[in-house]
């Protein structure tokens, strides 16, 4: 194989990694609408899928485990990734899906003031000016005469509201967490994440009103959807933590947008969702600040290696990561 046709090859695999969990997260709303309408609620369903997708990451990179340490913000971690969860999952199950992811996507705003209090990093111009264009948006896509002022319209959209904000706090926390503690495996923050969210799933579990519970023909199909999600979606993690790995950060935030494209495919198909022009309008635009986010810092590499060549590098000779705002 020469050598050309080999770089080539090294780099499609990682960006198809990508592009398939994205593919994956724009369809698992599906099968949990399968598990709820089987009798399955919202919250049990984010307690059952994640806890069986910690369990499978824990046995397949058991010997990972013994890198783990102490720290406070494993559980801090562990809260915001359990409300991002069950925020998602339930909004998805009982709201208009593309209006949850899209309020979902709001990261850059709330990414851009995490990273400012918790990482210390400078708000910058073009990151407060991305952050007003995905908030613009959201407004956007919101407002209507009849409801007045633009906040979400029901507990689904608020739910997913809530969930975008904890995602951003959960990649900030990520990315302080492999600061603080470098040794600790990628695989093993991701046990953490599945970990919280089955907790956190299983406290709210407590709160919901349970529906009629799966009846004895339906309890197989519950139990196999459940083992089915969690395999899927820890799989799906790692797979996309290969090609993060490997994939320029800017290119990757592009990639991982195909999730709102197959997500309004699977909307329409599957639930006959159609949004009207004020959604596809609001969405541009926060899809356009999600995109425009990952080139903010796009001569970071250049920066990255002045930094290295003056001394500005961390104690392990390697120059510390920074948050996407």
């Amino acid at each position: 194989m020469n050598l050309p046709l080999r770089n080539t090859l090294g780099t499609a695999w990682p960006t198809l990694a990508i592009m398939l969990g994205a593919s994956v997260w724009g369809m698992v709303w599906y099968p949990l609408r399968m598990l709820h309408a089987l009798g399955v609620t919202g919250t049990a369903a984010s307690a059952l899928t994640s806890g069986a997708g910690c369990l499978f990451v824990l046995l397949v990179r058991r010997s990972a485990i013994k890198t783990v340490r102490w720290h406070w913000l494993l559980p801090a971690l562990a809260l915001f990734a359990g409300i991002t969860n069950l925020g998602f999952v339930w909004g998805a199950i009982h709201g208009q899906v593309m209006r949850v992811l899209l309020l979902f996507y709001l990261t850059p705003a709330w990414t851009a003031l995490f990273a400012h209090f918790i990482l210390h990093e400078r708000l910058t111009w073009a990151g407060a000016a991305l952050a007003a264009l995905s908030l613009a948006g959201a407004m956007m896509m919101l407002w209507s005469p009849q409801l007045g002022i633009p906040v979400p319209g029901s507990l689904a959209e608020w739910a997913g509201l809530a969930a975008g904000m904890a995602f951003a706090m959960s990649n900030v926390l990520i990315l302080k967490t492999s600061r603080e503690l470098p040794g600790m495996k990628a695989e093993m923050r991701t046990a953490v994440i599945f970990g919280g969210a089955a907790i956190f799933g299983g406290c709210a579990s407590f709160f919901e009103a349970m529906p009629a519970p799966p009846t004895d023909t339906h309890i197989g199909m519950a139990v196999f959807l459940v083992l089915a999600i969690g395999f899927v979606l820890a799989t799906n993690n790692m797979l996309v933590q290969y090609g993060l790995a490997r994939v320029p950060a800017n290119r990757a935030s592009i990639i991982m947008l195909f999730e709102i494209v197959i997500t309004a495919l699977t909307a329409w198909l599957f639930a006959g969702e159609v949004p009207g022009p004020r959604e596809w309008a609001g969405g541009a635009c926060i899809v356009l600040a999600s995109a425009l986010s990952s080139w903010v810092h796009r001569a970071k590499p250049a920066e990255k290696a002045d930094a290295g060549k003056d001394g500005n590098a961390d104690g392990n000779g390697k120059n510390r990561p920074r948050a996407m705002v």
